[in-house]
């Protein structure tokens, strides 16, 4: 959870709490980063590791070899289908990224040779534009959840070609405290919704380590130490969450064992999210208001909109 915001505070301050090196940014501390040397060897290993975490937090089957590149477009330009095309446009968009990937690996290791590439040089210009037109075909990847596009993380490597590593860290940090917002936002909503059924007591405590747990991954680099601790906390919080028990006492109404079903339902649509943002480290906005709209459908009325739609559709 967040520290609240304080206005004398300087987006960008650096201090160390409880042992813990954190820098400020709207509103939150964030786990201390130090940007690494503005080298093209250190670009080289953040790219490869941003593209691996892209690929990892999409949807299957996009992760198309570079070499791959001619055939992925040539697909592409041929199909019709909307929503096959779509799919070609995601595949075509990996083909590229990684093409741009193999062609970075090169003019690094021409640098490590001794062999000066400057930013005017076709590799580099050929390496830039399959960036650049990666990022334009992102808006047809999904996360690998199928719930939205994800265009923040699908930019960050263009990101760190074109930005100097300071700028781009900065701009990471901005996204971890947005995506710690989100969070906050969703995991307040479900203690409010559930903390007041008592078939759900002992649920807050559990959503309360979740929000807190999540927002440790998202702050935490997976070659930091510190993730010996932070992932199994992380986990054990999902699994607290996904073995809760419903407190029932006595016979229940229709209407209560109704309300139980949905409201099970709901938490583990609330636990997925936040893993969903503690992964991704980026807001997902569309599947952030969506699931806030079924909180505050379900506390006004006891059920899921979609359910009461389907059972309507269904007798009608």
């Amino acid at each position: 959870m967040s520290e609240a915001a304080e206005t004398t505070i300087a987006n960008g301050h650096i201090k160390d709490i409880n042992g813990k090196i954190c820098v400020y940014y709207e509103g939150y501390w964030i786990r201390y980063y130090a940007a690494p040397e503005d080298t093209l060897s250190e670009k080289k290993i953040l790219i490869e590791s941003l593209t691996r975490r892209t690929f990892h937090h999409t949807e299957p089957g996009i992760n198309t070899p570079g070499d791959k590149l001619e055939l992925a477009r040539s697909a592409y330009e041929k199909e019709t289908n909307p929503r096959r095309k779509r799919v070609n446009a995601a595949m075509l968009a990996g083909a590229l990224f990684n093409r741009a990937t193999d062609i970075f690996t090169i003019v690094v290791d021409l640098t490590d040779k001794g062999v000066h590439i400057s930013r005017d040089n076709e590799l580099m210009k050929q390496c830039a534009q399959c960036f650049k037109e990666a990022l334009e075909l992102g808006k047809n990847v999904k996360h690998y959840s199928g719930e939205e596009g994800i265009d923040e993380l699908w930019g960050e490597p263009f990101k760190a070609f074109t930005m100097p590593m300071e700028q781009f860290y900065e701009s990471r940090y901005i996204k971890i405290a947005q995506t710690m917002r989100d969070i906050d936002r969703i995991a307040n909503n479900m203690i409010s919704v559930f903390g007041s059924i008592p078939e759900f007591s002992g649920a807050p405590e559990l959503i309360r380590e979740m929000a807190i747990a999540a927002t440790m991954e998202a702050e935490t680099i997976r070659s930091d130490w510190a993730i010996f601790e932070v992932w199994p906390r992380f986990v054990a919080a999902c699994e607290a969450l996904d073995e809760f028990k419903i407190n029932i006492s006595g016979e229940i109404d229709e209407r209560t064992k109704r309300l139980i079903m949905d409201g099970k339902q709901l938490l583990a649509e609330g636990k997925d999210v936040l893993t969903y943002l503690a992964g991704a480290r980026v807001p997902m906005p569309k599947t952030t208001r969506e699931y806030l709209d079924k909180c505050s459908y379900f506390a006004k009325n006891g059920y899921l909109e979609f359910k009461e739609e389907f059972i309507n559709s269904t007798l009608g």
